[in-house]
Order: C-alpha cells, then structure tokens, then sequence
C-alpha cells in the first residue's frame, strides 16, 4: 500500500508540477513568431508527449525514492526540466534555455548510464525521455541560430 501511495505521488506531482509551468509558460505569440526548423512538431504533440513522459519521470522518482540509486541525478534533471519553460518561454531567453536543456541532456544520459546495470527498468523508462529532450535540445538549437 505504502509503495502504492509513493509511486501516485511522484506522478501525481511530476505530471502537477509539470503540466502547471506548462499552463503558466504558454509559448505563445512570441513562439509563434519565431523562425523554426523543419523538423519542428506540431503544437498539439507536445502536451500528450510530455504527459506522458511525466508519468514515466514520476513513475522512475518514484522507483528512486523507494529503492535508491542515482536519486540525487533524478531530482536535478528534474529541477532543471521545471526551470527550462519559464527560462525559454517565460523570460523569451532561447540561448539561455538551450543551456539549460543541454545540461537536462547531460543529466538523463548519466542517469541512463548509471542506473542501466543496478536498475535497469529505470534507465529504459528514461529512453522516450532522452530521445525527446535530443528532438527539443536540437529544435531549441535550431531556434537559437534561425532568429
């Protein structure tokens, strides 16, 4: 039951947190203004693609929390991953979100590589995640260099 309460937590809070700074950094007129790649998807990918990826970040914090491992990893890609949309959007800063997101890069591949031999169910949950941010650090690049 215990573990039950602590895995609804983390996805509860994970896909709260996330989806409220979401709602809070709408991208916008702004966004809609700005130059971007071919490769950019459409708007409406986004909200399904990151609810989804919440529920596979709670579910991997959760595992964390109750079992150990790279804990101290999971909580700043996901300290960062909350700051990235109201650093991009919010403050319109691109260059400065592309660092931001380069480093939630960094942290997800370390964490993969950490956790593949103790946990390797985590570290698998963590692929959509890194392939996603590999799309949204090259969209942000892109973005970067188009305006």
């Amino acid at each position: 039951m215990r573990n039950g309460l602590v895995y609804a937590a983390f996805i509860i809070g994970v896909v709260v947190i996330g989806g409220g700074i979401g709602f809070l950094n709408v991208p916008g007129e702004w966004y809609a203004g700005l130059a971007k790649p071919w490769f950019t998807p459409p708007n409406w990918v986004f909200g399904p693609m990151w609810t989804t990826l919440y529920v596979l970040i709670g579910w991997v914090g959760a595992r964390k929390w109750l079992h150990g491992g790279a804990v101290k990893l999971w909580w700043a890609q996901m300290g960062l991953n909350f700051i990235w949309s109201p650093v991009f959007f919010g403050l319109q800063l691109p260059l400065a979100g592309l660092l931001v997101i380069v480093a939630i890069w960094a942290l997800i591949v370390v964490f993969i590589l950490r956790e593949w031999r103790g946990d390797r169910l985590s570290a698998l949950l963590f692929l959509p995640y890194v392939a996603w941010v590999s799309l949204a650090t090259a969209l942000n690049a892109a973005i970067v260099v188009l305006n």
